[in-house]
């Protein structure tokens, strides 16, 4: 005998199990994706000789390939979806707003980090001035914006989404940071601290997810910090040296203050920045919660519409059907004398 408790718990499960195929494959894409649109576009530069434009085709054609592959699995769930649905970038009022903060908030959170650096006499830099010096820095930027992007879209969007339905937001929040960190240490060669930092740094960016249920803010954030961090300050971010192309900096000092050849992201001081840009970031983003990730208030109980008595009713209806008598005003007399009394002047 079966109870509806019993079939209940059985959907949820059956819910949550498909939830969890939906991430893999996801996942299984974009690692898929990643090598493709990195082989396709070190053949295409070699074919042209354009090396420096290999990590920007690289990420246009990862972001691509995300597009087609999370529309394709959304659209074999049955469910509703575009492009800009499965890359989490819907198209609303506070969009470029949205942006705006978060790439103000990464570009404090890296001056935070630069800062104590600087003020300990542990920065070093070099300026390069060679012809196509100009050229270089627009492509390097634009390469920092959609790697940014393609990044959150792999670790902060639909594969996000996915586990989030199978696990819940805590802990999907915890398996993709910790995803991110690894991926850190399998990429870059990070150490503890710079383990620790990226793995604090992908709740941070999950945190503006479920700020706004988009990656507006997060895409800002992610930009803003590597930008500033490789190509304006000329620092290693994730142990890459290979963004700037106008400042290279040399730093000197404790490794707790400047994280070493890795970089700030390997600092210890840069935990305490993370940590501070994530309460920033809860502050700043509370109209954006209310209006995006609570559901609408919808009002409760039964509609009470209690119709008139009937008399009331025809009293309306003769009034109106009839003209309104008309009222004469006499003029008032004043208390204390009778109306033939002559006034005094």
């Amino acid at each position: 005998m079966s109870y509806p408790s019993d079939s209940t718990t059985m959907h949820r499960r059956t819910g949550r199990t498909f939830q969890f195929a939906r991430f893999a494959a996801a996942l299984a894409w974009a690692v898929s994706s990643r090598l493709l649109s990195s082989s396709s576009a070190r053949g295409l530069t070699n074919r042209f000789n354009m090396d420096a434009w290999h990590p920007l085709l690289s990420a246009l054609f990862l972001i691509f390939l995300l597009a087609v592959g999370f529309f394709l699995l959304e659209s074999l769930a049955r469910r509703p979806a575009s492009a800009r649905s499965v890359l989490a970038l819907p198209r609303r009022s506070s969009d470029t707003e949205e942006w705006l903060i978060g790439a103000a908030l990464g570009w404090g959170m890296a001056i935070l980090a630069v800062l104590p650096i600087a003020l300990a006499g542990g920065l070093h830099a070099s300026f390069w001035t060679e012809p196509g010096t100009l050229r270089l820095l627009f492509i390097n930027i634009l390469a920092v914006a959609a790697s940014s992007l393609a990044i959150e879209v792999i670790f902060r969007g639909y594969p996000f989404r996915c586990l989030i339905g199978a696990i819940g937001p805590i802990a999907a929040t915890i398996v993709m940071s910790a995803l991110f960190a690894l991926a850190q240490v399998l990429i870059n060669g990070a150490n503890s601290t710079g383990i620790l930092i990226s793995f604090l740094m992908g709740i941070l960016f999950s945190v503006a997810w479920f700020r706004t249920h988009a990656l507006w803010l997060a895409w800002g954030m992610h930009f803003a910090w590597t930008a500033s961090m490789g190509i304006l300050f000329g620092l290693p971010v994730g142990g890459n040296r290979n963004l700037s192309v106008l400042v290279d900096t040399v730093t000197s000092g404790r490794r707790w203050l400047t994280g070493g050849f890795y970089g700030p992201e390997a600092a210890t001081l840069t935990i305490l920045v993370v940590l501070a840009g994530l309460v920033v970031l809860v502050r700043v983003t509370r109209n954006y919660a209310w209006d995006y990730t609570h559901p609408p208030i919808v009002p409760g109980g039964y509609p009470m519409e209690v119709a008139p008595p009937k008399a009331h009713t025809s009293m309306e209806e003769s009034l109106q059907s009839k003209p309104a008598p008309l009222v004469q005003i006499l003029p008032s007399t004043p208390q204390g004398r009778s109306p033939d009394e002559t006034p005094e002047n």
